[in-house]
């Protein structure tokens, strides 16, 4: 009989301390001994082996054990304690992303229930991209910054190796992966993806793929940006910052070496000394005949302006679209647009304005165009706007 959730975390909490210690052994080891199995239960005095098994926590490997993959994974989630994987492993996710992407422009007017599916596999599919690229480059930090400090004091040759390994296996083929420029990388097919997806969702026959489609786009923009931090992390920080512990080890490596035996080799010959100014003389005279050259000029104060901050806006179609059919019948399509924007932004922006406008284009409304009519101005945050009279009296949507 399969234990209750509830009864499985109760679990988790109050023997967390040898299950803690489990995890940690087969983080080393890649398993958990059997004997490793029994210590750890008897040092805690937690007589839990049984429940362990019950709730499918460890699974027999031979006569040792291994904790299950959910468990384990969700340890290192809590414990931020994750292995970094090789970049050759996360590259699997391109194939079975362009596979996908395929996929779904070959079945595009085929069987909808397919298409969905489809596309909520790539969802998923770029999420775990998104999240083995994020495990990485918090795992290559944390190896960073001890590497830096050195708390194991490993010796200067020792941390050139490791710098070197880390740079060369995971650090640079990760950043090749995340550049956009670079026309095989996966940031790159994901940015084809959105555009693909982009056009998708703003013209697809079926409303549920429609929405589909959509979510999948505002999750491809979101993850392009996780994936820019994740790249500045790596260029910006990680990289000059590794490169630097190398170099200076190799550095400090060297004397060190040439201290043991100094005279093993030849020294170079030594050039003689001397100490100059980096400026001349007469400096201050020069200085003070600048300065006294500006004395009696205006005032001037500068001050900072503070920029607005900027507010990304996504626009809901949905919701928009509900309003205007509240509204039907609606006399001029534009002026309506313009009341709407102004009663809940206080002003007429250029681009929101533009995004109502693609509501002339939904599938079952009916518009009446008066060619005889003036032209309305409409005044927008950027421009001023003559357009036509647009009567829509029935909007046919289901």
């Amino acid at each position: 009989m399969k234990a209750e959730p509830k009864t499985i975390l109760n679990f988790l909490s109050t023997y967390y301390e040898p299950i803690k210690d489990l995890f940690e052994a087969q983080s080393k080891d890649g398993y958990v001994r059997k004997e490793v199995v029994n210590k750890i239960l008897k040092e805690n005095e937690s007589d839990i082996f049984n429940q362990l098994v019950e709730y499918k926590f460890l699974k027999k490997l031979g006569d040792d054990f291994e904790i299950r993959g959910v468990y384990f994974k969700f340890f290192e989630f809590i414990l931020n304690e994750f292995k970094p994987l090789l970049p050759e492993t996360i590259e699997k996710y391109e194939r079975s992303i362009s596979s996908l992407f395929k996929k779904i422009k070959e079945g595009i007017s085929k069987d909808r229930n397919i298409l969905v599916q489809r596309i909520t596999e790539l969802y998923n599919e770029v999420r775990e991209f998104s999240d083995a690229v994020e495990k990485n480059t918090m795992r290559l930090v944390a190896e960073t910054r001890e590497l830096k400090a050195n708390v194991d004091k490993i010796d200067y040759k020792e941390k050139v190796r490791k710098a070197s390994f880390w740079i060369d296996y995971y650090i640079t083929p990760l950043n090749s992966i995340l550049d956009v420029t670079h026309s095989q990388s996966i940031t790159n097919h994901l940015f084809e993806i959105s555009q693909y997806v982009n056009v998708r969702r703003l013209n697809f026959d079926d409303e549920g793929t429609r929405l589909q489609f959509e979510k999948l786009y505002n999750f491809l923009i979101q993850t392009n940006d996780d994936l820019m931090r994740q790249s500045k992390i790596l260029t910006n920080e990680l990289l000059p910052l590794i490169e630097r512990i190398r170099t200076e080890s190799l550095i400090l490596t060297g004397w060190i070496e040439f201290l043991k035996q100094p005279y093993k080799a030849p020294l170079p010959k030594v050039f003689k000394v001397y100490r100059d100014l980096p400026y001349s003389n007469d400096m201050y005279w020069n200085a003070k005949e600048y300065v006294e050259q500006f004395e009696g000029n205006d005032e001037i104060i500068l001050e900072d302006v503070a920029l607005e901050d900027f507010e990304k806006w996504i626009f809901n179609k949905e919701l928009y679209r509900s309003k205007l059919i509240q509204s039907l019948p609606v006399s001029s399509f534009f002026e309506w647009a313009g009341k709407t924007l102004k009663g809940e932004y206080k002003a007429i922006e250029t681009d929101k304005f533009f995004s109502l406008t693609t509501l002339l284009f939904e599938e079952g409304i009916i518009l009446e165009l008066d060619p005889k009519s003036d032209r309305q101005l409409i005044k927008t945050s950027q421009m001023n706007l003559r357009v036509p009279k647009i009567k829509i009296t029935k909007h046919g949507i289901s």
